[in-house]
């Protein structure tokens, strides 16, 4: 691997190993020391062809997704040096992470799933790609108030749903999980939880909100990736 690609390894081993300051979400530290977690790097988030990389690790990944454990999940470790470099903000990490699934969705073959709705701001709703739906996490290295979404470079993590099935309100196995991560959440960043983080389903949650947490209580009025398909539909038409 390239230097960089070692080190941002490297950083992520040491954040989910470090057991005397634990990183909050339990089922990603269960996924990394049992080898469920699978892992990519592609290049600058800013450019095009970044979106057919990120396109192709989520299709192959999809075809082994199932077979490597119940706490599966695809990391994606993005080339953002030059981003680095301009002290790019949080904001702007978020425009790249929205364009990126944007980007994504207009290379995917498959149809969405019938199963999931089409529009984000349906409790229901979740990121599909290739007939699989999507938890999508990401971390940046601007954010610097909440840490859990701290990372040396823009970082993606694509948890399939069915990681969940056991994790939900419905189960008491979910609820004690949930406890956990909270009070774990609260000690790892200092600060209370987002607003944003329910459970899916709910009906005053959006998917799509947890995504791309930002650094206070605000969340964006509209879904992103919403406005962007309207406008390519009607770009189309």
């Amino acid at each position: 691997m390239e230097t960089w690609q070692q080190n941002v390894f490297a950083q992520f081993s040491g954040m989910l190993g470090d057991d005397e300051k634990p990183y909050p979400c339990i089922p990603g530290k269960q996924g990394f020391y049992q080898d469920n977690l699978r892992f990519g790097f592609v290049d600058d988030p800013t450019q095009d062809m970044t979106c057919a990389q990120l396109a192709a690790l989520l299709k192959q990944y999809g075809k082994v997704a199932r077979d490597t454990g119940k706490y599966a999940s695809l990391v994606v470790f993005f080339d953002s040096r030059m981003l680095g470099h301009q002290k790019a903000d949080v904001d702007q990490y978020q425009s790249y992470f929205w364009s990126l699934l944007n980007g994504v969705h207009e290379l995917d073959e498959e149809p969405w799933p019938e199963d999931i709705p089409t529009d984000p701001h349906d409790p229901k709703w979740e990121f599909c790609f290739n007939g699989e739906p999507y938890f999508a996490f990401c971390a940046t290295p601007a954010h610097q108030v909440r840490k859990s979404r701290q990372f040396p470079c823009f970082l993606i993590a694509f948890q399939p749903r069915w990681v969940f099935d056991e994790i939900n309100a419905e189960t008491t196995f979910g609820q004690k999980l949930k406890k956990a991560i909270r009070q774990r959440l609260v000690s790892y960043d200092g600060i209370t939880a987002h607003p944003a983080l329910k459970w899916y389903g709910q009906k005053d949650n959006y998917e799509w909100e947890q995504y791309f947490l930002s650094d206070d209580d605000s969340s964006l009025s509209r879904c992103p990736f919403h406005v962007m398909k309207n406008k390519w539909k009607s770009i189309r038409s």
